[in-house]
């Protein structure tokens, strides 16, 4: 179970900094660099975007993110490592309002880009542009952060999950150190300790023999 449970925390942070990261190179690099670049352009770029990024190596991470969120914080529940459950119940929570900006307001966007059809034989390409680009953009940057807050609360949980252990073993080894050696006192035979507060005992005397 333990195993289940780590692999699982695993892929869903793997899963949601993927999509942290596609988001953001978005919002610092690709819109800006298109921001610079003619109505043309940006619509056929961002068209050409649109379609290309329906593929499983996207999908897969960003469909996939949300039951592997949903199964952690069940394992999390009934299994190992309770501490890390309210990490991964807002992680679950961030990714899923991400997950709704995503397809309540970028995805609509980027049909109604579509809709416009060939930039080259589109007319009111400028029209278009204002449209879409800004609130685009806003929302994309949106959906970024959230994404980052999640992955940030995933990385956290692993940390403090990795850890769970570690105070229990330190303090059986530390238990093991400050255990003495049990003492030997004379009289007593290799591999049995004397008895605590029993002084070992006395031989006799031996007196000289004397001649007549």
């Amino acid at each position: 179970m333990k195993h289940l449970q780590t692999g699982v925390l695993i892929a869903a942070t793997v899963s949601t900094g993927l999509m942290a990261g596609l988001f953001a190179a978005f919002a610092y690099a690709v819109m800006p660099g298109l921001a610079k670049s003619s109505d043309h352009t940006l619509v056929e770029a961002m068209q050409s975007i649109n379609k290309a990024i329906l593929n499983p190596v996207f999908m897969l991470p960003f469909m996939g993110a949300i039951p592997l969120l949903g199964l952690a914080v069940v394992l999390a529940w009934r299994g190992h490592g309770r501490s890390v459950l309210p990490w991964l119940i807002a992680a679950l929570v961030l990714y899923l309002v991400a997950f709704m900006v995503t397809s309540g307001v970028n995805v609509p966007l980027n049909d109604q880009l579509a809709r416009a059809g060939d930039p080259a034989h589109a007319g009111q390409l400028a029209a278009t542009r204002a449209d879409f680009e800004n609130k685009w953009v806003l929302w994309n940057v949106v959906r970024a952060l959230l994404h980052t807050a999640a992955f940030a609360c995933l990385a956290w949980a692993l940390f403090v999950y990795g850890g769970a252990d570690q105070p229990h073993e330190s303090r059986h080894t530390g238990a093991s150190a400050r255990t003495p050696a049990p003492a030997f006192r004379p009289g007593h035979p290799p591999g049995r300790a004397a008895p605590a507060g029993n002084p070992a005992p006395l031989r006799p005397a031996r007196i000289p023999r004397t001649w007549p």
